[in-house]
């Protein structure tokens, strides 16, 4: 029987559902006036033709309530409107968990950028033995953070999958109870989360979803591809950011960071735990039912009774597990040998660390506290550095750098951030100690601009008794004008004496992290993406140079302006002048929930990963590889593009704009994240403190989505007025990289909607900055279908599209009250006696506004 087409199978499993739970739903009381679900799909009608009869919010608004109220005071609207926003932020809820449970049927498990698909394709091409040989080498690492663009609190995420497993069984009963209770569970968190509560929110995805999903892959190709052997590598391993990204978020501190690793380490223990638990009851047999026992008493010790003392290693749990497979296939047949071969493979996969826990801080605070260190260890009267070290030259001060060692005691310095870095570098050592070296052995520097900010960190770290690290330390290159200087910055390291030495100890292995939302928030969509792809280009070279293997680590967001999007596809699009031998990317937020939130959904996107740098390597025979015209053309799109963007970003409205125009001063209100929603602590709005996931999620609350495509549309115009747009067709039709990057850029225009804030090109004062987005907005859509041949956005992918349709449908309403609301302040602010009560009414329903929103784009910001 031939499969259906994929839309078909969105439109029979996800949407032909969704109108059915839905019409439950609506009909269930949840509070006093039981018909507002009743009153939305008309609210939802009048919204839809509104807008089509280029109506403004506030007319449409006033619209409903004149036709279905009568003659409403302020506070019953505002009642209504309330409720209306409590039903949307559920109805995103029931379309998720019903995507979530037809992932398998819409998405091909076994399609291609399967490992199935993978291991035919070897089979055919007779590349089986190169498939071996680079799988022994080859790894991915999904690195989990905690950045705010996650809105379901923990309980709401639990209805979710309860509700998708519901769903996937068609218990109706169930369905209906989860339903009444999703509409009694409250969305909004009243306080912000701890740096703690975030890790623990992301321990139950490792607990719970990657812990299978990453354990059947690895089963699989050892089964499939390696006939049982060791493959002798984790192919798939795991990073952790909450409790260890410092940067920008003051709430970090050293006890949590270690109280974090223990938390990874005790649950991977308690997985292992009920693991082996279940195995005891196959392994009944003689001297191996002895074995398990005690195994399975030691796991729970360790797990359950300790904190921080280690009763049992890595290397003994192993030890007894092979042990115990010895006997079981020299005396009992093999019986079971599968089953425990999982769990073996469990162990070597993660370890006692489960996920490696990530430091990162600002270079800017590391130069602050450098400065403190050299000032206070002068005045204790260590002889560490020279007494006019802030007098040297840059030159004479690395060379310092380069050579200092010692033993700080952290307690002695008076300045708070000196004793905070300096224990977080000792906080390493105790993590190393009771995980494993895995457990926590990178130190990452953002805003890394020079070989300076480097040596800074990789001094602190010596100093802290700790000559020879067993730690990487690891730039994160962002602005356009620091990916340029990177090659030059890691030339310099790699040439120096003692920075050498400590690569060779290190493997002569380095990594190296590249920031796309930063780089997109300072350089614009193609500009960003085109200046990482030759900063790995140039970097690439200089380390081979050297003989070191670079390894990238790309800092990516969920959007498209933030480095997501149809990511597998980037990493498909490295030609051979990329080194490849990892993939290394940062997963968060909604990107979390809705990528890897469902064992099905983790394993298909994890083997998309595997399979794109697989595929890239083994069968690419250098396709990827650019030409000089194709380059010529894509240096010249990049260029125009960022003085496009570096315009746009340079009018005087542009702050303004997005300060009294959009939700941006509300995203701090929302309690979703720890970390504060811009670095400095200044009053006033400055572009360069400014998140980029506030950034990226406030035009996205607009259904603007600048980030995303701003200065496309003008760069390939220009190409059009010179008669040379085939130039681009061409880079197109040859380069997978440049394909991918018009693809997110086409997902970033189809979820904009212009009409939504098309009241603002009649504004005295934004008017004309409203005009130059929307025009540009219409010349990219333009632009962009020309040179792909396309008559509609995203016509290749129907439905990704469709899922995005339905999703916009559902929060029309929600973006309606939201303009509304921001509209009522503008005009309340505006009063001679302000009425500060009714403000705060309509600032928090903007603030609530935003949850379903962010939900319902899955990757908004």
């Amino acid at each position: 029987m031939l499969r259906k087409p994929k839309i078909d199978r969105f439109n029979e499993s996800v949407l032909s559902k969704y109108q059915i739970y839905n019409s439950i739903f609506i009909t269930l009381p949840f509070d006093d006036i039981s018909n507002t679900g009743v009153m939305l799909p008309l609210f939802n009608e009048i919204c839809e033709k509104g807008f089509d009869d280029k109506k403004i919010p506030s007319e449409i608004i006033d619209e409903y309530f004149t036709k279905y109220l009568d003659n409403p005071t302020e506070k019953e609207k505002i009642d209504v409107m309330f409720r209306f926003i409590q039903y949307i932020e559920r109805q995103v809820v029931l379309f998720d968990a019903i995507e979530d449970a037809s992932f398998g049927v819409v998405n091909n498990m076994d399609g291609r950028g399967s490992l199935r698909n993978l291991k035919e394709e070897a089979e055919a091409k007779n590349k089986v033995e190169e498939l071996r040989e680079y799988l022994k080498r080859f790894k991915v690492r999904t690195v989990l953070t905690a950045h705010p663009t996650q809105f379901y609190p923990g309980s709401v995420l639990g209805i979710i999958t309860d509700l998708a497993k519901a769903i996937e069984e068609n218990n109706l009963t169930l369905i209906k109870k989860l339903l009444a209770q999703l509409g009694k569970t409250p969305f909004f968190k009243k306080e912000k989360p701890t740096p703690y509560d975030e890790a623990v929110s992301l321990i139950w995805y490792l607990e719970n979803v990657f812990y299978h999903s990453v354990s059947k892959i690895y089963d699989y190709i050892q089964e499939n591809l390696f006939e049982g052997e060791d493959i002798n590598n984790q192919v798939v391993n795991l990073g952790f950011w909450p409790g260890g990204d410092r940067d920008g978020n003051p709430f970090v501190t050293t006890e949590i960071t270690l109280k974090v690793a223990e938390r990874l380490r005790s649950t991977i223990l308690k997985n292992y735990y009920r693991d082996v638990r279940r195995l005891r009851r196959r392994l009944t047999f003689d001297t191996v039912d002895k074995l398990i026992l005690d195994l399975e008493n030691k796991l729970y010790e360790n797990s359950f009774l300790t904190s921080g003392r280690t009763t049992i290693t890595l290397d003994e749990a192993l030890e007894t597990l092979q042990q115990i497979k010895e006997i079981l296939v020299n005396k009992h047949q093999s019986l079971f040998v599968e089953e425990l071969d999982d769990v073996i493979n469990k162990f070597k996969v993660f370890g006692f660390h489960f996920a490696s826990l990530d430091i990162r801080q600002d270079s800017r605070v590391h130069h602050r506290v450098l400065s403190e260190i050299v000032k206070e260890s002068i005045d204790m009267g260590l002889d560490i550095f020279p007494k006019n070290y802030a007098d040297l030259t840059t030159e004479e001060q690395q060379a310092i750098l380069t050579k200092v060692e010692g033993k700080l005691n952290p307690s002695l310095f008076k300045d708070e951030m000196a004793r905070k870095t300096l224990e977080s570098i000792y906080a390493i050592k105790t993590i190393q100690k009771n995980n494993g070296e895995l457990g926590c052995n990178r130190y990452i520097i953002s805003n890394n601009g020079s070989v300076t900010n480097v040596l800074e960190a990789f001094a602190m770290i010596r100093l802290c008794d700790w000559a020879q690290p067993t730690v990487d330390v690891v730039p994160l290159f962002e602005t356009v004008d620091d990916l340029q200087d990177a090659r030059n910055v890691m030339e310099t390291l790699y040439t120096n004496p003692t920075y050498a030495a400590h690569l060779k100890r290190r493997g002569n292995v380095q990594p190296i992290m590249l920031g796309f939302s930063d780089g997109t928030k300072d350089g614009g969509y193609l500009m960003a993406n085109w200046s990482i792809y030759r900063a790995k280009e140039s970097l690439t070279e200089v380390s081979r140079k050297y003989d070191v293997k670079v390894v990238f680590f790309d800092g990516r967001g969920g959007p498209p302006a933030r480095g997501g999007g149809k990511t597998h596809q980037f990493y498909a699009s490295l030609g051979p002048t990329i080194e490849n031998e990892e993939v290394q990317l940062t997963i968060q937020g909604q990107t979390i929930s809705s990528n890897f939130g469902t064992k099905e959904s983790c394993q298909y996107n994890l083997e998309q990963l595997l399979s794109s740098g697989i595929a890239n390597e083994v069968f690419s025979e250098d396709a990827n590889l650019l030409g000089d015209e194709d380059r010529a053309t894509m240096t010249t799109l990049a260029e125009k593009s960022y003085q496009a963007y570096t315009d746009f970003k340079g009018h005087p409205k542009f702050l303004p704009y997005l300060e009294r125009m959009s939700t941006l001063q509300y995203y701090a209100k929302t309690n979703i994240g720890s970390r504060p929603s811009k670095r400095g602590k200044s009053d006033k709005l400055d572009f360069g403190d400014l998140r980029a996931i506030p950034f990226v999620g406030s035009w996205s609350q607009l259904k603007q989505n600048v980030p995303g495509f701003y200065g496309v549309g003008i760069a390939i115009e220009a190409y059009e007025k010179n008669g040379e747009l085939d130039k681009v067709k061409h880079l197109y039709k040859n380069s997978t990289f440049f394909r991918t990057l018009l693809e997110n850029s086409m997902m970033s225009l189809t979820k904009s909607f212009f009409q939504l804030t098309a009241y603002m090109k009649d504004d005295e004062e934004f008017g004309e900055f409203w005009n130059i987005i929307h025009e540009e907005y219409e010349r990219s859509k333009a632009m962009i279908l020309k040179v792909t041949g396309y008559k509609e956005l995203m016509e290749d992918t129907r439905s990704m599209r469709a899922s995005i349709q339905v999703r916009e449908k559902i929060v029309l309403p929600l973006l309606t009250i939201q303009q509304y609301a921001l509209l009522r302040l503008q005009k309340l602010r505006k009063e001679p006696k302000a009425n500060q009560e009714l403000i705060e009414v309509y600032e928090k329903m903007v603030t609530r506004s935003l949850f379903g929103n962010i939900n319902a784009s899955r990757n908004s910001a």
